[in-house]
């Protein structure tokens, strides 16, 4: 497994450690921005409705402003704009810090939702050309190596950067934290910078169709690719009728009664299987079996939604929460290689863009959804039910999108099944 994460053809191209390096970086320093900014909003005045109030102001932008970030990164130089994004990040966080040593209470929160809203809206148009840069970076035929070890590096960093940072603002306070945050994101920026030398810009036609019409096109050719619409809807719904996680805190108090700490625990084995499944990718990638392989993973994903819903022990609801976490994770790096291989060079932003709508939808619609099904039918009921609507979303995808079905990731983007379904 390590021999193959080792891979010399990867490690031997310097902008690839460097983009593992500052993707690294960035994402330790931007997810624990987003859990210090929740845990700052409810500590200033303990107010639940501040929260809910901050998770609404963050997902605006990424429904926003997100296709206009993807339209933006096939017109420009992607490299460029990852490195203001990041930078403008950094100064989020400097003013962060700045306001945090000066700020009142009512003012704080102000200024904190403020700073929400702004590395919200940046993540919106970083992401698109992010994903741009990292195709331009990794050649196509080390996708399948590559893209696993991308993805384990940013599942690591993405657990870490909360905990570290979490143990940081106990021992010293938000200015110190925030601080130290700027100087990440600063230190990523350098890295992308010294590391990943300029890139062409994706061509375009000169006097060609206006932003709206760019942005529809992008759009148009997702709707009809049965791969790219394929694979979405499965993570879509998959999230949106299987996402038991905003449910914890009833199932650890009421259900399971094991209190905060049991909570942390279920919470962590849907972590813990998640970066399990992305250690095992670098080893283990399904090629020519890759499409089945992820209509079978979303599956399971539905099948350990059943079994944490009819749980009433709290070991077995642990095992049912990390076997989600290796499905999600499994099918998180799939995904992953189809967005790499299924997206033209000159269309990648705007398509990496529709993703990241249809990942927000998801995330917070399906938060929604699951709280309203357990007001109605209870939470045990919400789960089983979501899990098996699950279930059916991936039949009802495997009988209208065949192509993604029979989807062979060693030869697709290479032979012309890479063209778009009409």
């Amino acid at each position: 497994m390590f021999s193959r994460f080792l891979n010399p053809q990867l490690w031997g191209n310097r902008e690839f450690r460097a983009l593992v390096a500052a993707n690294s970086v960035e994402r330790f320093a931007a997810s624990a921005l987003t859990v210090m900014l929740a845990f700052h909003v409810y500590d200033a005045r303990k107010q639940a409705l501040d929260i809910a109030l901050l998770g609404f102001i963050q997902v605006i932008p990424a429904l926003t402003l997100a296709l206009h970030g993807g339209e933006i990164a096939d017109r420009h130089s992607r490299r460029r704009i990852v490195l203001i994004t990041v930078a403008s990040l950094a100064l989020v966080c400097a003013g962060l810090f700045f306001g945090s040593m000066i700020a009142t209470d009512i003012w704080l929160i102000g200024l904190l939702l403020i700073g929400a809203l702004l590395s919200a809206s940046l993540r919106a148009y970083q992401t698109p050309a992010e994903v741009g840069l990292e195709a331009q970076v990794l050649p196509v035929n080390l996708v399948l190596q590559g893209v696993p070890v991308l993805s384990t590096t940013a599942r690591i960093s993405d657990m870490l950067g909360p905990v570290v940072m979490g143990f940081l603002w106990a021992a010293t306070g938000p200015v110190v934290t925030y601080a130290t945050l700027a100087v990440l994101l600063a230190a990523a920026c350098a890295i992308y910078g010294l590391g990943i030398g300029e890139k062409p810009v994706p061509e375009h036609s000169a006097g060609g169709p206006g932003p709206i019409a760019r942005i529809y096109e992008g759009i148009q050719y997702v709707v009809r690719n049965q791969v790219l619409i394929g694979s979405m809807a499965l993570d879509l719904f998959a999230v949106f009728f299987g996402g038991a996680a905003a449910l914890l805190p009833i199932f650890a108090t009421d259900i399971l009664q094991v209190g905060p700490s049991g909570f942390g625990m279920l919470r962590a084995a849907i972590a813990a299987g998640a970066l399990t499944a992305a250690i095992l990718s670098i080893r283990f990638m399904p090629r020519a079996g890759a499409g089945l392989a992820l209509h079978l993973i979303i599956a399971g994903f539905g099948l350990c939604m059943i079994a944490f819903g009819f749980s009433t022990n709290f070991y077995i609801s642990m095992i049912a929460l990390f076997l989600a976490g290796i499905c999600d994770g499994l099918s998180m790096v799939i995904r992953h290689a189809i967005l790499r291989l299924a997206s033209p060079e000159n269309m990648r932003g705007r398509i990496a863009a529709v993703r990241m709508v249809f990942v927000s939808s998801s995330n917070e619609l399906g938060a929604v959804q699951m709280g309203l099904s357990a007001s109605l039918l209870g939470p045990t009921r919400a789960v089983i039910v979501g899990g098996m609507l699950t279930i059916g979303v991936v039949a009802a995808v495997a009988w209208r999108a065949p192509m993604l079905r029979r989807l062979d990731l060693g030869t697709y983007g290479i032979h012309p099944q890479a063209v778009p379904a009409k």
